[in-house]
């Protein structure tokens, strides 16, 4: 998906495209934006050479040609079908995640394009009056702009990482292995936005739900009508029928023109596409319910509908991305994240964890969305291991990668060891949910910087 190129050279053949131009404005030759040389040279020496941004990028807008960060779609997939687009965060510079990086999963090949004249929202089951809403009639409704992450289930997992290697191992590629990053591949799919949309709870008052109804089944209008059950109880709390994305319509890729967004959960209950909202009084154990979103443990039993993601922070620089020039000053910076409220406190070690000092938290801090903290720090030029944890306003701390396996090991009956749950990471060919381990980078004394660890694991390719 290249967001340089859209479909809009049509539109720009008819005069009324640069209507808009004031005078002084870039001038236009055969199509192209061109600049010319500062105004106080001779006037035979004046001319006009190519520059960015041309003809299109100015109706829409487009970035200069020297800022390359973009998704990444080649690794991470693990043989899956669909679209697997990844956040360049180690790129990222605030809190909000563009559009066009923000990341992308999709279960097929086939991304519909639907025209908003004809798509609807409908509410039925156990509601006092089932409706079907037009795009019309629901913008009519009091509108929100709320800022929120999404993260996609099984992002930061060891899956994730055994992915990476496989596809790597398969493409046999040095430049391509050099050019893969940890801090993409395995983390890329958390982003933040400002999501415009309708109160759910509003929409259910239309309808009035009933004293039966517990949980409530979204489906989408995707090729494979993609579909999750969630509890009411959230439905009622944040939960937002969007339409919007960073001030303009959602893309394609997010859903157009209308979706879910369950703010804090999961990234699969934000179903895209949405068309239909039933309220039934018990979860119907759906296909991505049962098949798939579980958490399998080596004993071999599985939950079902977990949903919230835990404290995380990621350092984004430096990064496996990076290369520190030389030792001296250098800020750490990294992004924040909780779906149970905001955080309170990122804490940076440059030690290998065995002292921590608090970083800077950049305000305002959002509930339910990235907060971007920085760190200063004088690099010596020796060996370091640098990394955050976080802790939200309840007092949830970030873990570290153990102490996941030791939680659930202790969580099966009879208790299952930690040794054994790292294992069974190593080899079992499952995804791991609500990772949100504590992630070391490690500086070598040539500047390179690089993951410490999944790469740490017993992995066999």
């Amino acid at each position: 998906m290249n967001s340089k190129k859209p479909d809009r050279r049509g539109f720009l053949k008819g005069s009324a495209a640069l209507a808009g131009l004031a005078v002084g404005s870039i001038p236009f030759v055969n199509g192209k934006a061109f600049a010319g040389v500062a105004s106080d040279e001779p006037s035979s020496k004046r001319g006009v050479t190519p520059d960015e941004p041309n003809i299109e990028d100015l109706a829409y807008g487009g970035r200069s040609r020297f800022e390359t960060s973009d998704r990444s779609a080649l690794m991470g997939s693990g043989g899956a079908t669909g679209l697997r687009n990844l956040t360049p965060l180690q790129d990222s510079i605030g809190i909000i995640t563009p559009p066009s990086l923000h990341f992308v999963v999709s279960r097929d090949l086939h991304m519909p394009n639907i025209d908003p004249r004809d798509h609807t929202l409908m509410i039925h089951g156990l509601v006092d009056r089932p409706l079907v809403f037009t795009m019309e009639e629901l913008k009519r409704f009091p509108s929100v702009s709320r800022i929120h992450f999404l993260e996609c289930t099984g992002n930061s997992s060891v899956y994730q990482y055994k992915s990476m290697l496989k596809d790597l191992k398969k493409a046999n590629s040095p430049e391509l292995t050099k050019s893969t990053y940890v801090i993409q591949q395995v983390h890329g799919r958390a982003s933040t936005s400002e999501w415009t949309g309708i109160p759910l709870s509003l929409l259910l008052k239309e309808a009035g739900v009933q004293k039966g109804a517990s949980w409530m089944i979204a489906e989408g209008n995707d090729v494979g009508k993609h579909s999750k059950s969630i509890p009411v109880e959230k439905a009622l709390d944040d939960v937002l029928v969007a339409f919007g994305q960073n001030g303009e319509a959602l893309r394609r890729e997010q859903g157009y023109p209308l979706r879910l967004l369950v703010p804090g959960w999961q990234g699969v209950n934000n179903v895209k596409f949405l068309r239909s909202i039933k309220l039934v009084d018990k979860p119907y154990y759906v296909r991505p319910e049962i098949s798939q979103y579980t958490n399998l443990r080596p004993d071999g039993k599985s939950s079902w509908y977990g949903y919230q993601i835990g404290s995380k922070s990621l350092i984004t620089y430096p990064s496996d991305a990076h290369h520190l020039p030389e030792p001296g000053y250098y800020q750490i910076s990294g992004l924040a994240w909780c779906g149970r409220g905001a955080i309170r406190r990122v804490e940076v070690s440059t030690d290998n964890g065995r002292t921590w000092k608090d970083a800077n938290l950049q305000q305002p801090i959002f509930r339910k969305a990235f907060t971007r903290f920085s760190f200063d720090w004088n690099w010596d030029g020796s060996e370091a291991v640098i990394m955050s944890r976080c802790t939200n306003e309840f007092g949830d701390i970030q873990p570290t990668m153990m102490e996941i396996a030791q939680l659930w090991g202790d969580s099966a009956e009879p208790r299952i060891p930690a040794a054994e749950i790292v294992k069974f990471w190593e080899t079992a060919d499952v995804l791991e949910f609500f990772n949100n381990p504590i992630q070391p980078w490690r500086i070598e004394r040539d500047g390179s910087v690089k993951d410490a660890l999944y790469s740490t694991f017993n992995i066999k390719i």
